[in-house]
């Protein structure tokens, strides 16, 4: 068994063929071992050199839903009545510390997934501010009245 640290690329490709080989080894063996050891390395290298970034909140709600064969309805009493989990569902309304609470609880959805800002899609990022778009279409400050 020569275990050598994953520095590089080749590093990385060498160990990933070395655990295909050992894939199927017996348990409680010196391959098996090897495994171990091998798969902790490709992991760390995988943390630092390919990094995954976590789901968007509302997505991660929403595939947890899916998961469980449940609609918006079943978050009715989870992040509040009717009308708040749409308004969270639509990107409308952040979720509050108390709805990421409720949602890890009851849902099992990890904190650091949720208390990340949701990613809008296909909107303009200034909300319910001093900005407005104009009739012919440009972003322009809202008179005062």
């Amino acid at each position: 068994m020569e275990i050598r640290p994953i520095k590089e690329e080749v590093d990385y490709e060498r160990a990933l063929r070395r655990v295909e080989e050992l894939w199927d080894s017996p348990k409680s063996s010196p391959q098996s071992d090897e495994l171990d050891v091998l798969v902790t390395l490709i992991e760390a290298y995988e943390r630092e050199h390919y990094p995954i970034d976590l789901p968007d909140p509302i997505e991660a709600i929403k595939f947890r839903l899916e998961q469980k064969g449940k609609d918006l309805r079943s978050l009715v009493g989870v992040i509040g009545q009717r009308t708040r989990v749409y308004e969270v569902m639509r990107g409308d309304r952040p979720l509050s510390l108390n709805m990421i609470r409720s949602l890890h609880e009851k849902l099992g959805i990890p904190a650091e997934v949720l208390i990340q800002p949701v990613r809008r899609k296909g909107r303009s990022s200034v909300r319910h501010g001093s900005m407005r778009r104009n009739k012919d279409g440009r972003v322009g400050m809202r008179k005062s009245a």
